[in-house]
């Protein structure tokens, strides 16, 4: 078979990992034999090896199908992130015309709600099957290797808040609120008063729900709109791994509104998953698994996108930068864990074997590429041209004191 052939002579080139993979009894092996990671394959059907030769999308597609498994998804996705600076020096030169003749979604406003709704709107008790009890889907702080998958949401709800400096006389706004976490962490610690929105009408309904019942109506508001059209002028702004949603054709429009909406003397904490910036070009109009099946029209920025967005965009400064890149491997680990004890409760609520293999590919996708730093985590700190407290570092020193 022509496709088994070539995908072959394609692993013979394997040098950052051991692949072995078992077909029909038989077992082949590439890679050096003394690889610190390795993983094996075993292939249930031929398009396996079409699948191969067509990228993620359709490997993820044939792993939906049953047609391949791992022993070690992790460990598979290292190889191939391992493998990836090698492929990007083919890829580059073929990424200017490529994203000039790709045809990507956009993230109008009728796009971003049919986008966002792909996901989450997939249905609340989804994520509760392995979201922790604060129903937050982001990157957690583990300070201590014991805490609990809640304790660490937590820890770093309230690195965002000392960040901030948050206090009662704050008005804050979250851009992608998310079920509520950040809104109900920070105006019960801190007693500021916070706007979250959402285009997510599931989340809409939950965070709402979650803050009539903690008795905090009069503190939060919840809005069902697009980071577009919201109005007014907030003392501090905070936006927890929205970003990746906005899509690189709007990355500018996303910071002017937020230097708009925020006051010129406040604090802006951006966390952010981001791409090595010497990918990013290569891979933000890519069709890629994660774009197609898990997260539509998603493009994840880099540190300099971020970094040239707010200087040419807003009158911000960048004044901190944080890597919190070590923290996610262990969250998603804890989230993939729970997502698959929970496999009898999920196809109980409809869920099929189909989509449940997806997900589990997409978690342990996602904990590939942060353990081999393909993509990292980020909280960037912006302030208003007239900021002038005390300096970020003494900031984190305090915050750090405190922890």
């Amino acid at each position: 078979m022509f496709a088994r052939f070539v995908s072959s002579v394609l692993l013979s080139r394997l040098r950052e990992g051991r692949l072995e993979i078992e077909e029909g009894g038989r077992l082949r092996a590439f890679g050096p034999p003394d690889a610190p990671v390795r993983a094996t394959i075993r292939v249930h059907g031929p398009g396996f090896w079409r699948a191969l030769l067509g990228g993620s999308r359709e490997l993820a597609d044939a792993f939906g199908a049953g047609v391949w498994d791992s022993d070690d998804l992790v460990a598979l996705v290292r190889i191939a992130a391992r493998e990836m600076p090698r492929l990007d020096r083919w890829r580059r030169p073929l990424a200017p015309p490529r994203n000039l003749f790709t045809r990507v979604p956009r993230n109008t406003r009728a796009g971003a709600r049919r986008h966002i709704a792909a996901h989450y709107d997939l249905g609340n008790d989804l994520f509760q099957l392995f979201l922790d009890e604060t129903m937050t889907y982001s990157c957690a702080v583990f300070e201590s290797p014991e805490a609990s998958l809640r304790d660490a949401q937590e820890a770093k709800l309230e690195r965002v808040c000392r960040k901030l400096r948050l206090g009662p006389e704050d008005h804050v706004l979250e851009i992608g609120g998310g079920w509520g976490s950040f809104a109900l962490h920070a105006a019960e610690r801190h007693g500021c008063r916070v706007t979250t929105t959402t285009i997510s009408r599931e989340q809409h309904d939950v965070a709402s729900q979650r803050v009539l019942e903690a008795g905090l109506a009069d503190r939060v508001t919840v809005l069902l709109e697009d980071y577009r059209d919201v109005r007014g002028r907030y003392d501090k702004l905070v936006s927890i791994e929205m970003i990746e949603a906005v899509g690189w054709q709007y990355f500018d429009l996303f910071f002017r509104r937020c230097g708009e909406l925020l006051d010129p003397r406040g604090l802006m904490l951006l966390q952010a998953i981001v791409i090595d910036d010497r990918a990013y070009e290569i891979e933000k109009a890519s069709r890629s698994f994660i774009k197609e099946l898990i997260f539509p029209a998603g493009c994840l920025p880099s540190v300099e996108v971020i970094s040239r967005c707010i200087a040419r965009a807003t009158n911000l400064r960048l004044v901190d930068l944080e890597d919190i890149t070590s923290h996610y491997p262990e969250t998603l680990r804890r989230w993939r864990e729970n997502f698959v004890r929970a496999a009898g409760r999920a196809q109980a609520l409809g869920y099929d074997l189909r989509f449940r293999r997806l997900w589990e590919l997409y978690l342990a996708y996602s904990e590939g590429g942060f353990l081999e730093r393909r993509i990292r985590d980020v909280q960037a700190l912006a302030a208003g041209p007239a900021y002038r407290d005390a300096a970020p570092r003494r900031a984190r020193a305090a915050m750090l004191a405190g922890s």
